[in-house]
């Protein structure tokens, strides 16, 4: 008989063909020492399936390998794992991440003092060719913090949902986003118009940072997605800071894009609502040709950033 206080844990990891990074990952997610069942569901966005029979499956723990039986792409991947899971909470993990043994364990400690919470993070480290950054989110984080900054360091890798908010009041992961790109991003506001985000403050997710995120450089996503997410929540219009953190994103994406008429037109909308958004002078700098777009991400994200 299942323990009360010991809920069901289901797991979904979405992948396309990174089977030693996937491995990593997988191995992490059934290693957990929380007490409670875990079922770790790995879904393949491509027509190849790795059984992954190569894998030892500890007590208490189920490893199920699917293909993403809605759209193609990650939102579609993500929500094919979502509606085939069985437990009471789910958790997603990116590929290319992994987690502390305490994660889980932790996660819902945590959730068992904050019942209002409506979703539990954790802290991260960020992983890059020359360095590792500690990330700690704030404890809280609610609708207006998200609206204001994307709050990086709650990263979809740290999350945990219940399954009864994914497939009801919040909603699946939005499968009408440009490439999905900012689908973490959207399901956090959609997510936080219920209730806060709860977050551990101890660095247990590990993110691989940079080359590995399979949006790094893909400028035409970025400007896609984040233009469709603008639309999407009106409530942006009362955060000026918020449109112009990405305004500004827009524009550099824009520039890199080599779209100089729109850089500059994302990069004015940006600068009329705060004067010091940097990533609006970026794209200027880009646009004008005084930089290069590919300098400046790589300037960044080894400082564990991104545009």
């Amino acid at each position: 008989m299942n323990n009360p206080s010991l809920p069901p844990v289901s797991v979904v990891i979405t992948t396309v063909d990174r089977p030693a990074l996937l491995r990593h990952a997988v191995r992490a997610a059934l290693a957990q020492d929380y007490a409670g069942e875990v079922e770790v569901l790995v879904v393949f966005d491509s027509p190849r399936v790795d059984p992954l029979g190569d894998l030892r499956v500890p007590p208490r723990r189920t490893l199920a390998v699917l293909s993403n039986s809605r759209s193609p792409g990650l939102a579609g991947a993500r929500n094919t794992g979502i509606l085939a899971s069985a437990g009471g909470y789910v958790a997603f993990c990116d590929d290319d991440d992994a987690w502390e043994r305490t994660k889980l364990r932790l996660q819902l400690a945590a959730w068992r003092g904050d019942t209002a919470a409506v979703a539990i993070g954790t802290g991260l480290r960020l992983i890059s060719d020359t360095s590792i950054t500690t990330r700690t989110p704030p404890p809280t984080v609610g609708f207006e913090d998200l609206l204001r900054s994307r709050v990086t360091a709650v990263h979809t890798s740290s999350l945990l949902y219940r399954r009864s908010d994914l497939t009801g009041r919040v909603g699946l992961v939005d499968e009408t986003l440009p490439a999905s790109y900012g689908e973490d991003y959207d399901l956090l506001l959609r997510a936080t118009r219920f209730g806060h985000v709860r977050c551990v403050q101890e660095p247990l997710v590990l993110v691989r940072w940079g080359e590995h995120s399979m949006y790094a450089g893909k400028w035409e996503m970025l400007a896609a997605g984040l233009t469709y997410l603008l639309r999407k929540f009106p409530e942006f219009s009362t955060s000026r800071a918020g449109t112009a953190r990405i305004a500004g994103q827009v524009a550099f994406a824009h520039a890199a894009l080599g779209h100089r008429k729109e850089a500059w037109q994302w990069a004015r909308s940006a600068l009329r609502r705060d004067p010091g958004q940097a990533r609006a002078y970026a794209a200027v700098l880009v646009a004008a040709g005084a930089v290069s777009a590919d300098s400046l991400l790589a300037f960044v994200q080894k400082r564990g950033r991104g545009v």
